[in-house]
């Protein structure tokens, strides 16, 4: 008798693989709530533990932005968005789910980084409304519903990024760039800055309090990559407290039971995990089950969870006793149908760029036996973000269908250390724009890729530059796909948030002492040379990338009878939270590459 055999996995397949946006465990760890779109549709799930079984607890079909569960483990504080717009609304939630009852609610306004006091009568955040460039916290009391400004945002977008145990001092963070950011504590009413003055840019991030009096944080003042530092409230000193050869430190958690702190320490293209303990200084790595680590709640007892996926794994959430020497699965996402040896294990490769400077990249090669020989240029998004051994059901979908994926950390990315970082501030269109052409250079060289059979796609400033490739460097592309990307410089300088606009002079550039830098670096520009063609996929209610970004490119296109077709998606803002939507659009890239690599 013949063994049975079963055909190649449906494209669907990997459409239907889901996600977990963001969770919260319960102070006794009887509960985990996670938003997730196991429905379709993203909604919050509660699991009771140690039973993994799901069960929904809202039905609003929208993404979670903020989870903080009460100290006390009697409710939930919640914030949802609707349909993309990242106006996030603060409600309430009961723990077995049912009626949300609106906190914080101001249509067109943004509520941000909700912190409960320890009885959870007092709610603290900070919002948009009445100050949208700079942005004001407030102080909300649960039981009388009397709301009061704590501080009024000024100079910088200003946010509460912590409150001490005893609610004396609170501590802010001014956000004047990607690469300046910096924090004070205020203690009776005088403000502190957390590291020195100092005439370097410097960001401060991740600010914890260990005791009223000791704040731990991340900085790179002084430095390059960003280490562990100190502030003690009462002597009002800083210090340097632990720092690593080449290493980024990203996240830090306090596990109060154990007196130690996790640290998240990003490597290039993969997270590092480590505990630094209180009392002995040491650092200690802990092996993790994933590759990019993107949440980390600790318990009560020093348990610790983690969100996070690697390359062939999407997001699930994972478990660590206090002792930490071993993992167990809270959540088991997987792609339905398709085995982890289908999937494909990016190389990490690295490359010289036109001025010597070297560039890692990711390269996740189509197998033997499905390669159709074309390659796909992904320049990331941000573009002070980098692309991770992350899970994306897209690539491996393309990859399984017989394309390469090229995705280079070009100069602007995250976890390569400050300096590589601000290479992009003030040069969207020219540094970055090379170092893609460099690396396609490189990987034709070396037997990579083909020059005849290359194309194109990206997201955001992923798309921009995708915009941008094309009008510059036409010859390299069969087609392109640019996904809500910025077509004209100026238009969206003024079109991003408000309390975006203050960075975006450093950012991208000042429209009137940069005017001729800009026209040369906005893709609009240079339209004539678009002959390839091209698929523009864009969010109606995107607020970081206004749908008008794409609309002018795609008009400019069709008025000089240039290919180009437009999917505008009316229910979604900078990215594809519902199902439907998202198999909506990888079908439609898929369907558009596969047309032209005859």
């Amino acid at each position: 008798m013949n063994m049975l055999t079963f055909k190649k996995p449906e494209v669907e397949q990997f459409f239907r693989t889901y996600g977990i946006q963001n969770f919260a465990v319960s102070p006794d760890e009887s509960q985990l709530i996670l938003s997730t779109n196991i429905s379709g549709k993203y909604n919050l799930w509660g699991m009771d533990m140690p039973n993994q079984f799901p069960y929904p607890l809202t039905f609003m079909d929208q993404s979670c932005q903020e989870l903080v569960y009460d100290k006390e483990g009697r409710f939930i504080i919640a914030g949802f968005d609707r349909d993309g717009d990242e106006n996030t609304q603060l409600y309430a939630m009961p723990v077995q789910g049912g009626d949300l009852k609106p906190l914080r609610v101001q249509d067109g306004e943004r509520h941000m980084n909700p912190i409960l006091s320890k009885d959870g009568k007092r709610l603290y955040y900070t919002s948009t409304k009445d100050n949208p460039t700079y942005l004001n916290s407030y102080l909300y009391d649960l039981v009388s519903e009397k709301e009061e400004v704590i501080n009024k945002g000024e100079k910088a977008a200003t946010y509460l990024v912590a409150v001490s145990p005893n609610e004396e001092t609170f501590v802010y963070g001014r956000h004047y760039a990607n690469t300046f950011s910096l924090s004070h504590v205020v203690i009776n009413g005088e403000e502190v800055q957390l590291t020195p003055d100092s005439n370097q840019q410097h960001t401060v991030s991740n600010v914890v309090y260990v005791s009223d009096t000791t704040i731990y944080f991340l900085t790179n003042y002084q430095g390059d990559f960003s280490y562990l530092a100190s502030f003690n409230i009462e002597t009002k000193e800083f210090t340097k407290i632990h720092s690593l050869d080449k290493e980024d430190f990203q996240t830090l958690k306090f596990d109060k039971e154990n007196n130690r702190l996790f640290i998240v320490s990003t490597k290039g293209v993969e997270d590092v995990l480590y505990h630094f303990d209180l009392e002995t200084s040491t650092l200690s790595l802990v092996p993790t089950p994933v590759s990019v680590l993107e949440k980390l709640v600790v318990s009560k007892k020093g348990n610790l969870y983690v969100l996070g996926r690697s390359a062939t794994k999407p997001f699930n959430i994972y478990k660590a006793e206090t002792a930490l020497t071993n993992w167990s699965a809270c959540t088991n996402l997987n792609v339905p149908g398709v085995s982890t040896e289908e999937l494909v294990e990016p190389e990490v490769i690295t490359y010289p760029s036109f001025d010597g400077l070297e560039i890692e990249a990711l390269f996740f090669k189509a197998k033997e036996d499905v390669t159709n020989g074309h390659v796909i240029l992904w320049p990331h998004g941000g573009p002070q973000s980098a692309e991770r051994k992350s899970f994306r059901a897209l690539f491996q979908l393309l990859v399984n269908r017989g394309y390469s994926i090229f995705a280079p950390n070009f100069r602007g990315s995250s976890g390569y250390g400050l300096k590589f970082m601000k290479m992009v501030e003030g040069d969207w269109g020219y540094g970055p724009r090379l170092d893609n052409i460099e690396g396609l250079e490189w990987i034709i060289k070396n037997g990579y890729a083909d020059r005849e059979k290359i194309l194109l796609m990206g997201g955001s400033f992923g798309g921009y530059m995708a915009l941008l490739l094309h009008g510059k460097h036409p010859e390299y592309f069969k087609s392109v796909v640019d996904i809500f990307g910025p077509s004209d410089l100026f238009s969206f300088i003024h079109s991003v948030p408000d309390h975006w606009k203050p960075v975006m002079n450093q950012w991208v550039g000042d429209p009137v002492k940069d005017k001729e830098k800009l026209i040369e670096f906005s893709p609009i520009t240079h339209l004539e040379n678009m002959n390839k063609p091209m698929l523009v996929i864009q969010g109606a209610n995107d607020p970081r990338v206004v749908k008008a970004e794409s609309d002018q490119i795609v008009k400019a296109l069709k008025d000089k009878g240039l290919p180009v077709e437009y999917l505008v998606l009316d229910d979604e803002g900078h990215g594809f939270s519902k199902k439907e939507n998202e198999m909506r659009v990888y079908n439609t890239v898929l369907e558009f590459f596969d047309r032209f690599i005859k």
